[in-house]
């Protein structure tokens, strides 16, 4: 029964927000509700709650923090040579700025912090991508299975886990899945190319100029591409043309090709179309730069302290000399302190974050009900002993095959601790019964986190999602084959290695 209205939450909750039926917060917290009453435990679900809130509380203080001292670096200037860098590289070329966003989200995922990661990754390319009209899922997708692939690595958290759960050193697990895992991120960049090729044939390659002129009220952002031919007797598909026009404050809208309705257009000025011939135009080396160079927050003479303390806080981060959460919570008190030593200064710093703060923390405390009533309730333990009592006597030589495919489905429903902690040595043990190592085991179960990472329980997406403007449900809808298809390239490599 528990096991039948584990998934039977699960997928309600899953259909709800990608039809967009109820928001992800309402979803989290009145689908788990209800499913609490229908398993007789009711009157438990104050515990259930409470119990998964102090869970999650130390991840929500993380975040919370960390929105407010990376959003603080980001007005003060920090990144501003790395979009204008990434810029270069993409020249508002649409695929160049796909395959600059997997490269980003791969290389800003060394610190092994998720949110880190899609914070400086959002921060760069979103304006980009308002500008050019690009599919903003297009974004989440490929900085989340990026960032999943990578995830892996010993200080990010899975590698660690099934090191501990199954007494094994984290190194023997982990430098060997190196070439497979490699074989994923190689995936993820050629993904991120067909993305690309396939945005540029939507929206066309444009010019960016620089800054409007001043009095400017209209322009148009228009294809510059084989899209852009008008086909009589039908209305233009929005994957085949995306025509913008800016309003009167400069704001823009177009649909992108996930169906979502994305932003484009920025303080920079219009971006135009300037065919050279093949339907492309060559864009200024810098004629664009994504975040406004003239702001009046921005703190150049203090460029080598913010970056000091960034690269001490990561350091701090990635040695554990302090929880996470006091690190963030020191690392933004001192920015704030040195950037912006006027209190009104500082409040207003704070005040310009709120949004992104209020939405992160609240998705997360709406995720603890979620969690909470999984855990409280035992369906997740039933959920995972039927999954492995369901695998045939036949296939238990081949246990480190199947627990890379049960990854893909039980990192995405349960928590890494859930998973790694709960189920992985019962696969384990099983695998041991027919001969199959541990070590084969562990790094089998590491195959799922490129899908992991766009889970509904993953405190990270929401910042991600939350940050980019795009409803969860249409992140959802369109990056879960994309994550599950890598996993798959990584679990295939693995094998082929002879790794797993």
């Amino acid at each position: 029964m528990l096991t039948f209205l584990g998934f039977a939450m699960i997928a309600t909750f899953l259909v709800l927000i990608m039809m967009k039926k109820m928001s992800p917060i309402a979803a989290l917290v009145l689908i788990p509700a209800l499913f609490c009453v229908f398993a007789g435990k009711g009157a438990h679900l104050g515990d259930y709650v409470i119990e998964g809130v102090g869970k999650l509380a130390p991840t929500a203080a993380m975040l919370m923090f960390a929105i407010v001292y990376f959003g603080v670096m980001i007005d003060v200037g920090l990144f501003d040579p790395i979009v204008r860098g990434i810029l270069r590289f993409c020249k508002a070329d649409p695929m160049r700025v796909v395959v600059g966003t997997a490269v980003l989200a791969a290389i800003v995922s060394l610190d092994g912090d998720g949110s880190t990661t899609f914070m400086i990754t959002v921060s760069a390319m979103y304006p980009l991508y308002k500008r050019l009209g690009l599919s903003l899922v297009v974004m989440t997708g490929v900085a989340a299975t990026a960032n999943g692939v990578m995830n892996t690595l010993p200080w990010g958290g899975p590698t660690a886990r099934a090191a501990t759960a199954l007494k094994l050193d984290a190194a023997d697990i982990f430098v060997p899945m190196i070439p497979a895992l490699a074989v994923g991120l190689l995936f993820v960049f050629v993904l991120a190319y067909v993305l690309g090729v396939r945005e540029r044939r939507r929206v066309g390659t444009l010019v960016l100029p620089g800054p409007a002129a001043p009095g400017a009220t209209e322009a148009e952002l228009v294809t510059a591409g084989p899209g852009a031919a008008a086909v009589p007797g039908r209305a233009a598909a929005a994957t085949d043309v995306a025509v913008t026009s800016t309003s009167v404050n400069g704001s823009t809208g177009s649909t992108d090709s996930a169906g979502s309705t994305t932003s484009a257009g920025s303080a920079a000025g219009p971006a135009t179309a300037a065919p050279n011939g093949n339907g492309s135009a060559p864009a200024p080396e810098d004629g664009f730069q994504g975040l406004d160079p003239d702001r009046p927050t921005l703190r150049p003479r203090l460029y080598w302290f913010n970056a000091g303390l960034t690269v001490a806080l990561l350091t701090a981060m990635i040695m554990e000399l302090l929880p996470i959460p006091v690190l963030f919570l020191l690392g933004a008190a001192l920015a704030l302190t040195v950037n912006f030593p006027h209190m009104p200064d500082q409040k207003a710093r704070i005040a310009a974050h709120a949004d992104n703060v209020l939405n992160v923390a609240g998705m997360v405390f709406a995720a603890a009900v979620f969690t909470g009533v999984l855990t409280g309730t035992g369906m997740v333990k039933h959920m995972a002993d039927w999954l492995v009592g369901a695998i045939p006597e036949g296939m238990g030589p081949h246990m480190a095959l199947v627990t890379g495919l049960l990854s893909l489905p039980l990192t995405y429903f349960m928590s890494n601790d859930g998973f790694y902690f709960g189920v992985l040595p019962v696969l384990a043990e099983a695998g041991a019964a027919h001969g199959v190592s541990p070590l084969e085991i562990a790094r089998a179960s590491l195959v799922g986190q490129a899908l992991h990472m766009s889970s509904p329980l993953v405190p990270a997406v929401y910042v991600l999602v939350g940050m980019a403007k795009v409803e969860f449900g249409d992140h959802t809808r369109f990056t879960v084959k994309w994550a599950a298809l890598t996993s798959l390239v990584v679990l295939a490599a693995g094998m082929l290695f002879g790794i797993i």
